[in-house]
């Protein structure tokens, strides 16, 4: 019997090796982030798509939990802790039913002991292995290198967290956003907090300023993932010019330890402006001994410590290396160091510059002047 077109197309179609991930990212309690998963898994579903719930926290809200009800849920694993049942997440029922999406409310959620896993992205890891698409959610100061400034904007300490490279993984991202004046309003009538808690929430984390820094940081996050994925569909287009749509600082640092001063300084610059932050360390041979090891090791932890990204290469020559490292990366902002040199070196580093500027495309560069320790 001939095939239908539709086998063709099955057997023709790549092969899916990890399941898609979705997230939707917030800023605060109350932006709508479960209320958007839940809509979207319910459109899903109606197309024929199979749709199931791992785990959706309604907070007592209503028109949550009126969504939720739309859609087929996996029972939660009950699991008994010093003496009392807590429900979570299943993760094994989910592998064995093996739908095509599962919904996973609060992504950095911690998992009660005896459980598959400590966290919940841990769990959505397993999923995603499994070929299973999954739409999660999550606020932005949940993201462990966001945490610290969290901490200095509200006054507030996250204690659970999501690495960084868990949002590397993420497919597709949405921001459920809602202005900070009408996320206030929701709160006055009670739709996020019982209204005996609504006026202590307004006059500490729901401070206007707050949920603008918050709201600010979302942002910056949601453009990271866009601008990702814009890369990723240029190298599979093979297109070579890019016009940068985010700035993108970079630092060359050594292994002297006066460098932890250049990267504070590129920090700062990169905080200021929104830009992402990179951290470029050039390998020529000259750091083998156990002393220097030591002191860039410290610097790279360092430099991870303000939420950079760590770029590590080899070559004979500094300059060519970071030029490279610049078109890849589409970095638009190079930071270089500059200590009070003199004769001949002074020569060697104004050379190392030029060739630099030579080979490098149309880039800003910073001489940073630093005194020797």
């Amino acid at each position: 019997m001939p095939k239908t077109p539709e086998q063709w197309l099955e057997e023709t179609a790549p092969t899916k090796q990890r399941g898609l991930f979705k997230l939707f990212l917030g800023y605060a309690p109350g932006v709508g982030k479960t209320y958007n998963m839940l809509s979207e898994g319910i459109r899903r579903f109606s197309r024929g798509e199979n749709v199931v719930i791992g785990v959706v926290e309604s907070h007592g809200r209503p028109a949550t939990a009126e969504l939720a009800g739309r859609l087929p849920l996996v029972p939660r694993q009950q699991l008994v802790y010093k003496g009392t049942t807590f429900d979570e997440m299943d993760v094994d029922a989910i592998l064995q039913l093996h739908p095509q999406i599962v919904l996973v409310d609060e992504l950095a959620h911690t998992n009660i002991e005896g459980s598959r896993h400590r966290k919940r992205y841990e769990d959505v890891m397993d999923l995603l292995d499994a070929q299973i698409d999954v739409i999660s959610t999550m606020n932005v100061q949940h993201i462990e290198s966001v945490t610290p400034l969290v901490g200095r904007i509200t006054g507030v300490i996250v204690r659970e967290t999501v690495p960084d490279w868990v949002m590397q993984r993420v497919d597709e991202i949405v921001l459920a956003d809602l202005t900070p004046e009408a996320l206030q309003a929701r709160m006055r009538r009670g739709d996020i907090y019982p209204l005996e808690r609504s006026d202590r929430a307004l006059a500490n984390f729901f401070r206007p300023g707050n949920l603008i820094a918050l709201r600010e940081l979302a942002l910056h996050q949601v453009g990271n993932v866009v601008d990702r994925s814009l890369e990723i569909y240029m190298e599979k287009e093979h297109m070579e010019n890019r016009t940068p749509i985010t700035e993108r600082i970079a630092v060359c640092i050594s292994s002297n330890p006066i460098a932890q001063y250049l990267i504070a300084r590129t920090a700062r610059m990169a905080q200021k402006t929104g830009a992402e932050f990179f951290v470029v360390y050039v390998d020529i041979g000259r750091d083998d001994s156990p002393e220097y090891q030591r002191t860039l090791q410290e610097n790279l932890r360092f430099a991870e410590n303000l939420g950079a990204q760590i770029v590590k290469t080899k070559g004979k020559k500094v300059a060519s290396e970071v030029a490279k490292i610049v078109h890849e990366k589409h970095i638009t902002q190079v930071v270089f160091g500059r200590s009070a040199l003199t004769g001949w070196r002074r020569f060697l580093y104004l050379s190392a510059i030029h060739e630099f500027l030579r080979d490098a495309p149309a880039v800003d560069v910073h001489i940073v002047t630093q005194e020797p320790k």
